[in-house]
């Protein structure tokens, strides 16, 4: 089974490959790692929008989470032309926009962590970093970026 044949088979599937909102790009490959910029919850007219957990529930940034990683495996597969040649996802760096007194930020990434295990098993099995922020673009709840290694 392809990658693509597994999102499918957990009944999801990948956005359009979003536009850079700024004055950069959605990836750098440099030798077989792919550096991915930070993905935001944003597909089409859904957004994960405000603080948590004041205006955004755990389980709604979770989600929200999920929603980045299949946003940046459509980068992936932008930039490489199959999933198939992830050989390891490296590293995850998370950021919550969190109230000040919210300590749950490992709890809202899990939802982006345990994706990339479903879908890549062994090879999805990373490195991370989570973080709590005071704010973040467009008043996002998440945002998260990649380091990916690939094949050749």
């Amino acid at each position: 089974m392809t990658i693509l044949e597994k999102i499918h088979a957990l009944g999801l599937s990948l956005p359009a490959v979003p536009t850079p909102v700024a004055a950069y790009v959605n990836w750098v490959r440099s030798g077989n790692l792919l550096f991915l910029s930070g993905g935001l919850p944003i597909d089409g007219d859904t957004k994960v929008i405000g603080k948590v957990p004041s205006d955004v529930t755990i389980e709604q940034a979770q989600a929200g989470a999920r929603m980045i990683i299949l946003n940046r495996l459509a980068v992936i597969q932008d930039a490489i032309g199959s999933l198939d040649q992830v050989k390891q996802i490296v590293s995850l760096t998370g950021f919550v926009n969190s109230q000040p007194d919210f300590y749950g930020h490992p709890q809202v990434i899990n939802g982006a962590s345990e994706l990339l295990v479903e879908i890549f098993g062994e090879k999805g099995k990373h490195s991370r970093t989570a973080l709590g922020a005071a704010a973040l673009p467009l008043n996002v709840a998440v945002e998260i970026n990649l380091i990916v290694e690939i094949e050749g």
